[in-house]
């Protein structure tokens, strides 16, 4: 765990006339450190990573006003020197203006010493939008430098309700003055821009630059902000990147992509959620239509106008094509280049009948690309059709959420109600099929407010040493087309009309929220996606019905603050975005259990706006307060800890704060309770806390006895070691201590320590008692710390047994059978081993290891193996001939799924082995993940052009990688 500085003050009533506040640490935008943002469906690519390069902060004021202290309130602070946020349990301010804007610029004129703003600088504030929660506002208000507007940060979101000031998220600055004339061209800028992100600025297909300031805390910097959209065949590339145009250089970078006379009554066939889960192909899809009529399965329209979905509002006639005022569907088979948008839509005769067959062919075909061209073409005129309906599906259903105009939503045309309009979602269906390397995956690239996001929708197919998929279009799948508009939704809420998600904790939040959303408009309507539960991302697309795309179904999952960064690829979005899943779920799980289920009709119809939200159930109104919190951030730029604090907020705007006390039992359980503390949204080694400041919390203590008496112990809550923040330890050299405080439940835990490797324990804590946690664990006798040695192939044989998760022991060269390690065990006696542990677990890319440089395959993790003994007072250990097999695994002992091995399969596993009188022992590998699955073994699909077979078509088959070998005598 890193020590960090504090970035967060507690404000309380004081009877003196100022208070006196600790400079803080930087709490955003800490330039470098971060993994590659690639929010599409399931990468694990590289790609330009979000990038700050302002350095340094500026220092807050040191004392506060009375009038900043009137209310208990927690102040984060930003680099800029102001308030990143300012929350509280009561009212920041009361009495003012009735008026959401009026009470906003009133609150920061009374505070001008926290926010270093005059009252003519409030004036100046321009009004970006005062959006409504229930009876609130967030009041987003933007700062001007001189003539120029604020690129990026300068921003302040007000939460106001009634003339009363609730929550506070800023980015401002404490100095408004102009910046320094320009000395680049715009063409210069767009140049810069394009060679720090390896776009073709010929080819890109959108290039756009406007004139902005960024403020920084060495002073306001005059800047282009850049938007780029293009690329070549490949991997997706787009950014808003601010160039200083005074120096040319970056200021900073952020990664758009988000890695998955006529009839007045049109009609198209969709599916619900996906075709039948067993992947038959019964045509299950329903009827849509704009009207309630014969034949109609569901009704759909534009929320706002009433319009069909493929009515072109600037002429209030249809289109007569998979083109609307919220969407624009294409076919894009022909590109790998992820930025292109087809331009074959699917034209339809005057009847407006959207109706095409669907045969399920790529899956019968087995991926044959033959189906192509055949008739049928492989069903794409449905896919074309069934993308362009669930568009419109997200469109309408979050639209009544309040991603409206004013929330810079994506529509053609807006009306007169607010945002830039030209941007309608563009939805590439089949996209790259022809191309073999764009396979698995689904992406969502969006830019500002007005430029046209775009989507894909790729194929999946098996790859050898890769993923292994069913033939599946990825058209079909409504939990992964929601994810992917949802990257959209969320992007364009949080932060205003010009920034999005900045940052690896806040893209682990943009990966939940997607996942989150797409979940919840099934459930909302009674939409059954494939999977063992309907908390399920990508069922139907992976063929695992059991967790899908991710480790965990959100509504069965271990994680907690305390794991970011658990991963086998480290700090990655996916992964950690299932932490804020598994605290949401829960927290939505508070909200249906006080106001119920309600029944399909009044889901329906509150899904529908027709039901008031006070009369809707638990889910719904989860569902608008997470809208509502994005609307209350004021930056991207944010940790869980913010975005629990805007949800807060946004109860206590939309409910009058009726949940805070299931919220924060909900945030307590998953470790984001009151002391939970993160520097900025890069930190990989945030503070976790379980007390739940409304609740009644208990203690546990942690008790070493016996051989483990005075050892220095580390308690981790889940499952996992690697990487994980431990919430308390024996070691007197740290500041932990050895108890922790709680709130109550029955928790899961994994106790380390050097000497003693990992020991799982369940334990419950109790409300209102402080209980010992006894630990009675026995001696690793195969521990380095001990004196054990380890020697044999491959590399890095010590950190077999360094008792942590987070290294590992590698064999590069095949065959892997066979391939092993010796211990040589502490101590110069034998021992009797009853017990081993043994973990497959891999570790993130590593390029500064020699050894072992690059990334890990997670087929190359171990799968069965054998335990070989030698008794030094007996026979000659150094000869491998002295050895014996005392312990065969089962072939699947480290068992793993499709798609592909997953972290949560290959933690450390206890195995009894007979009673072995040994010396040394030596962990022999049988097979990997590569060379013992039969899931990924043989063809699995009739592409000629595609191998499957893991064990002879992919480099993993020779690569051998085991985190932990531990050997215990009881």
């Amino acid at each position: 765990m890193s020590t960090k500085p504090w970035s967060r003050v507690t404000v309380i009533a004081a009877a003196t006339a100022a208070l006196v506040i600790p400079l803080p640490g930087v709490a955003q935008g800490e330039p470098g450190g971060q993994p590659p943002k690639v929010h599409d469906f399931q990468a694990e690519h590289g790609a330009k990573p979000d990038l700050d390069n302002r350095r340094g902060s500026v220092a807050p004021p040191t004392t506060l006003s009375r009038s900043a202290a009137a209310s208990i309130a927690t102040i984060r602070w930003n680099s800029l020197g102001t308030p990143a946020v300012i929350s509280g349990s009561a009212p920041l301010a009361e009495g003012l203006d009735a008026d959401p804007e009026r009470a906003a610029r009133a609150y920061l004129k009374a505070n001008e010493n926290l926010f270093g703003l005059s009252g003519e600088a409030v004036d100046a504030l321009e009004k970006i939008a005062a959006n409504p929660i229930g009876d609130g506002y967030a009041v987003l208000l933007r700062q001007k430098f001189g003539d120029l507007p604020a690129g990026v940060d300068g921003q302040v979101v007000v939460g106001v309700k009634g003339g009363k000031v609730l929550h506070v998220t800023s980015t401002l600055s404490r100095s408004s003055e102009a910046p320094p004339a320009a000395r680049l061209t715009e063409q210069q800028a767009l140049e810069i821009a394009a060679r720090d992100g390896g776009i073709d600025l010929a080819t890109a297909s959108v290039k756009k630059a406007t004139a902005t300031a960024v403020p920084a805390p060495d002073g306001t910097h005059n800047a282009f902000q850049i938007t780029l959209i293009g690329g070549g065949e490949g991997e997706p590339a787009a950014y808003t990147t601010h160039v200083d145009a005074v120096s040319g250089e970056i200021l900073t970078r952020e990664n758009l992509v988000d890695h998955h006379s006529a009839p007045d009554d049109p009609r198209w066939k969709a599916f619900t959620a996906n075709p039948p889960a067993d992947y038959s192909s019964t045509d299950t899809r329903v009827t849509w239509c704009s009207k309630t009529g014969p034949g109609c399965a569901v009704v759909g329209a534009d929320p706002a106008t009433g319009k069909a979905w493929d009515v072109d509002h600037t002429t209030d006639t249809p289109t007569n094509t998979s083109v609307g005022n919220a969407a624009k569907t294409v076919e894009n088979r022909a590109s790998g280049d992820a930025f292109s948008v087809g331009t074959r839509s699917n034209v339809a005769t005057p009847s407006r009948e959207y109706v095409y067959p669907w045969t399920n062919k790529w899956y019968t075909a087995k991926c044959d690309p033959a189906s192509l061209d055949q008739p049928g073409e492989a069903d794409l005129e449905a896919a074309i059709s069934n993308l362009h309906v669930m568009h419109n599906r997200m469109h309408d259903w979050s639209y009544r959420l309040g991603f409206t105009e004013t929330a810079w939503n994506m529509q053609n045309d807006n009306g007169e109600r607010g945002g830039l309009g030209g941007d309608p979602e563009q939805g590439n269906a089949q996209a790259g099929a022809r191309v073999l390397s764009v396979r698995d995956n689904a992406n969502q690239i969006t830019g500002p407010d007005g430029v046209a996001p775009i989507t894909n929708m790729y194929m999946w197919q098996p790859i050898a040493g890769s993923f292994y998929s069913p033939c599946v279009d990825g058209d079909y799948d409504m939990s992964v087309i929601g994810h992917e508009y949802t990257h959209a939704i969320s992007g364009r809420m949080i932060g205003g009309p010009n920034a999005g998600w900045s940052g690896a904790q806040a893209g682990a939040m943009n990966e939940s929220t997607s996942d989150l959303f797409a979940m919840e408009y099934l459930s909302e309507y009674g939409f059954r996606p494939a999977g063992d539960t309907p908390y399920v991302t990508g069922g139907y697309v992976t063929g695992d019905k059991k967790a899908g795309i991710r480790n965990y179904d959100m509504s069965d999952s271990p994680l907690n603050y305390s794991d970011i960064a658990y991963d086998i690829v480290g700090q990655q979005v996916h992964a950690d975005g299932e932490i804020w899943s598994a605290t949401q779920y829960d927290v939505r799980k508070g909200f249906l259990q006080k106001y119920g289920q309600g029944t399909p009709a009044r889901q329906k119809a509150c899904a529908d706006g027709t039901t008031p939200l006070g009369e809707c159930p638990g889910n719904r109104r989860w569902a608008q307060v997470s809208f509502d919190a994005l609307l209350l951030m004021a930056t991207g730029a944010v940790s869980y800890v913010d975005h629990r604090d805007a949800l807060l907020a946004a109860d206590a705007i939309r409910f009058g704060g009726a949940n805070q006390a299931i919220m924060w039992r909900a945030f307590a359980e998953h470790g984001l309770g009151q002391g939970a503390a993160s520097v900025g949204a890069n930190d990989p080694d945030p503070t976790p806390s379980f007390v739940d400041p409304s609740g009644k919390n208990g203690k546990i203590q942690l008790k070493p006895l016996l051989d483990a008496k005075d050892a220095a112990l580390r308690l981790y809550v889940g499952d996992y070691e690697g990487r994980v923040v431990p919430v308390a330890d024996t070691d007197p050299a740290t500041p932990l201590g050895d108890t922790v405080e709680m709130t109550p439940g029955l928790y899961d835990f994994v106790v380390a320590g050097n000497g003693f490797g990992h020991t799982r324990v369940k334990f419950a804590v109790l409300p209102g008692l402080k209980l010992p946690l006894p630990l009675a664990i026995p001696k690793n006798l195969a521990s380095a710390a001990l004196g054990a040695t380890a020697t044999g192939d491959g590399v890095n044989q010590a950190k077999l047994i360094d008792e942590t998760e987070a290294t590992n022991w590698a064999s590069l060269t095949g065959p892997v059978k066979g391939k092993g390690v010796t211990v040589d065990l502490a101590g110069t006696k034998p021992e009797k081993i009853r017990r081993v542990q043994v973990s497959a677990m891999l570790r993130p890319p590593a390029a500064t290891d020699p050894a072992d440089p690059g990334t890990q395959n997670r087929f190359s993790a171990l799968r069965a193996f054998e335990v070989l003994a030698c008794d030094a007072t007996k026979k000659d250990c150094s000869s491998p001939a002295s050895f014996s097999v005392v312990y065969t695994s089962p072939s699947n002992a480290f068992d793993t799924r499709r798609p592909r091995p997953r972290g949560a399969d290959l933690v450390i596993e206890s195995f009894k082995i007979p009673t072995t009188t040994a010396t040394h022992l030596t962990l022999r590998a049988v097979s990997t993940q590569c060379t013992g699955n039969p899931v990924y073994a043989g063809e699995q699909d009739a592409d000629p052009n595609s191998a499957t077979d893991c064990a002879t078509a992919s480099p993993a088959r020779d690569h051998l990688r085991a985190a932990e070998f531990q050997a215990f005598t009881r």
